[in-house]
């Protein structure tokens, strides 16, 4: 995934009010991990979903599958 799209979902996340704090730093854990360890995406995916549903919508908006 491109860095572009993996910038756009961590400010997602940090300004998003669906999530709590836990919630925001678990998601923003996996994606920096995801982004060093270069995972397929469907791992990230997955786990993110995980955590919240907040997920789906955002890679909708994103133009992310």
């Amino acid at each position: 995934m491109p860095l572009k799209k993996i910038e756009a979902i961590k400010e997602n996340i940090d300004k998003t009010n669906y999530l709590n704090d836990d919630e925001k730093s678990q998601s923003m854990k996996i994606v920096e991990e995801w982004a060093l360890e270069d995972k397929a995406f469907g791992i990230l995916r997955e786990k993110l979903l995980d955590i919240s549903v907040f997920f789906e919508e955002l890679f909708s908006e994103l133009g992310i599958k």
